[in-house]
């Protein structure tokens, strides 16, 4: 294929894609996807100088439907030129210098240092808002940027959007239509009807002809432009003081900065903040602030010269799910797990995602053979959003299993669950059962891998936790890859868990909802085991966080005659554990948040948590505006950096070592 010919299918494929995004609200790919056609597109252009007009790269938004009325809009609506690496985000800061340094060559008004505010790039649906003599005359989506639909009914279903303001003159003021993520999983829960995303969510809610369920959606809007106007600006920041005073709705975060390693410092911290957000944002707009450099730079035929858009990288693919498999868990929940068809994330080949149970497969109409829409974030497993299409020939329905496919027990219904209930001889229930109660954070048995705890459940018999204890030097040095060396470490290692902490020991158990923090509550309350064992509802919901479901499963646990037999033989193997004292400790750091990073000579990491939770403060692994105090040893990365950007308080060095040493005195 010539290239010519390649760019001609580029073009048919993607106004193909274009007309079910920007039209239908039905998107085929992920915005990844489209993302690296565009691109190719693009390069094939510049490449070869043939660019034809009716292609994608010269046009701005999609089709306009026939069965809203057209809006011409007064000024043109321009979309945005986008970066898409550090490198891209340089060579537009040399093209707007270079132009700001020609005009000032031959004019005698020069133009001030270049210096920007960055926005977060919204991912939602652009509307464009017409007020006259100070009232909402109408309102549109963008359109092909020269026309768009006109929405006004839906529009004034948003709440944040004023339908009167106090300035007189035509304006035309542009934001971005979103759903809230916590509106989407309300909406989700609430309605059979399953919506696939938030960007079309809103879209769609927008464009359906019907208000009451564009009511439903409980859409926002956030405002940052006005293309025509008689107000004389200075900057972009007055611009947005402007709508801010007269009562639209501006997002918080906008940032004045005046380098380039300024904008880079904060991207990196975007990129991550925005993972908490509660609307999409896929990117950073970066505008040039004065008016009249933006004036002077002007327009191509589709975007600003001034401004840019950052995109970070995509989170949502799409690809097709092969197969389900059930898995069992320690508590015997049977959870599914999507095998898909290899798709690249950022240089990750992904081979499997998420689905929660049985009701998320069927409110997700989640079939074998589906197109699906995934999502990863924070370097964890996707999840499955939706399907592409739900009446996708050739697909056949997920059925549900009636037994465990592992120990062949028939499965039970719990309340969102399907649960295996033979806990003593379902395998994969043992397996990890053995293998949390032997974690760092609970008895710490260094050696027990699952690896290895699945050796000794095959070739030994094991199949309960308290057999452990009574391996000898014998049974394991005949088994496949134990040398004298590991059989003796991993028996040493079995002998030291035989003392620990009580909060410890009550952690490893695997109480149902009982975590770290909640473990440790429990044994400062209850001194020893055996009060804990015998204590009703009512003393434990005396403890804070702990509520009537969670103090019940704490009594039903202990209740338990099985479980109650193997805790006696387990305590019986020697197990000594360390009882609470009235214990000394404070409520000094209660209501503060601290991280740990770097290396703090003299202290493992576990017992700076250890103290720090036992003085009532709580401890995170990672640094967000939540955090009141990062304690800061040698080679401390990132987390450091990101402290210093934020203003949170660093304690390193001397301070470091005199707040430990002032929590280990108490």
């Amino acid at each position: 294929m010539d290239k010519k010919e390649e760019i001609n299918e580029l073009i048919e494929k993607i106004e193909e894609l274009n007309y079910h995004y920007y039209t239908l609200d039905a998107p085929l790919v992920s915005d990844g996807e489209y993302d690296k056609l565009y691109d190719k597109l693009k390069k094939l252009e510049k490449e070869t100088g043939i660019i034809s007009n009716n292609s994608p790269t010269q046009k701005v938004g999609g089709e306009v439907l026939e069965k809203f009325q057209k809006h011409f809009h007064i000024s043109r609506l321009y979309s945005q030129d986008k970066a898409q690496s550090y490198e891209d985000l340089n060579d537009w800061l040399d093209r707007a210098n270079r132009l700001r340094n020609s005009y000032n060559q031959s004019h005698d008004d020069m133009l001030p240092e270049l210096e920007f505010v960055l926005e977060y790039k919204f991912d939602g649906l652009t509307v464009n808002l017409t007020y006259e003599d100070g009232k909402l005359k109408k309102a549109s989506t963008r359109g092909n940027g020269i026309v768009g639909e006109e929405i006004s009914a839906q529009v004034k279903t948003i709440k944040s959007v004023p339908l009167e303001i106090r300035e007189k003159s035509l304006l035309e003021i542009q934001g971005e239509a979103l759903m809230p993520l916590s509106e989407l999983e309300r909406y989700n829960k609430e309605n059979e009807f399953q919506l696939k995303n938030a960007r079309n969510a809103a879209a769609g809610a927008l464009r359906n002809l019907d208000t009451k369920e564009t009511r439903k959606r409980n859409l926002t809007a956030y405002f940052y432009n006005i293309s025509t106007n008689n107000l004389d600006f200075k900057t972009e920041e007055e611009m947005l003081d402007f709508l801010k005073k007269e009562n639209f709705n501006i997002h918080p975060y906008h940032k004045l900065v005046k380098t380039y390693d300024e904008i880079i410092a904060e991207l990196e911290k975007i990129s991550e903040e925005r993972k908490d957000l509660d609307i999409l944002t896929d990117g950073v707009v970066i505008k040039i602030n004065d008016i009249r450099t933006q004036e002077a730079l002007g327009y191509t035929n589709k975007f600003p010269r001034w401004s840019i858009a950052f995109k970070f990288e995509a989170e949502e693919y799409t690809t097709t799910l092969l197969d389900v498999v059930w898995n069992v868990g320690r508590t015997g929940k049977v959870t599914p797990s999507a095998i898909l068809e290899p798709v690249d994330f950022s240089g990750v080949t992904v081979s499997r995602a998420t689905l929660n149970n049985y009701d998320d497969i069927e409110r997700k109409h989640v079939k074998i053979g589906s197109k699906v829409f995934i999502r990863r974030s924070n370097d964890v497993i996707p999840e499955i959003l939706g399907v592409v299409d739900q009446n996708q020939p050739g697909t056949s329905k997920i059925e549900k299993p009636s037994h465990c496919p592992y120990c062949n027990t028939e499965l039970i219904e719990g309340n969102v669950h399907i649960i295996c209930p033979n806990s003593i001889s379902c395998t994969p229930q043992l397996l990890a059962r053995m293998e949390h109660y032997a974690s760092r954070n609970a008895m710490d048995i260094e050696g027990l891998s699952e690896k290895t705890i699945a050796q000794l459940m095959e070739e030994l018999n094991i199949d309960d936790i308290y057999e452990i204890y009574d391996l000898d030097y014998d049974d394991l040095i005949k088994l496949d890859r134990f040398g004298p060396k590991k059989t003796q470490n991993l028996l040493d290692s079995i002998q030291e868990s035989k003392r620990r902490d009580l909060n410890r020991f009550i952690y490893a158990i695997g109480i149902p909802n009982v975590g770290e923090r909640t473990a440790r509550d429990l044994a400062n309350k209850f001194k020893n085991f055996d009060n804990l064992r015998h204590a009703n509802a009512d003393q434990l919901i005396e403890i804070d966080d702990i509520g009537e479901i969670t103090a019940e499963n704490i009594v039903e646990f202990f209740e338990d005659e099985k479980i109650s037999n193997a805790l006696d033989i387990l305590l019986s193997k020697g197990i000594i554990l360390n009882e609470v004292e009235d214990d000394n400790s404070s409520n000094e750091l209660e209501n503060k948040t601290f991280v740990i990073t770097g290396t703090i000579e003299n202290y493992k990491r576990d017992d700076i948590k250890d103290l720090i939770e036992k003085n009532g403060g709580k401890v995170s692994g990672s640094v967000s505006k939540n955090t009141d105090i990062v304690l800061c040893g040698q080679n401390a990365g990132s987390k450091l950096t990101k402290a210093r950007e934020l203003n949170i308080e660093v304690y390193e060095d001397d301070k470091l070592f005199n707040f430990l040493e002032q929590l280990e005195g108490k």
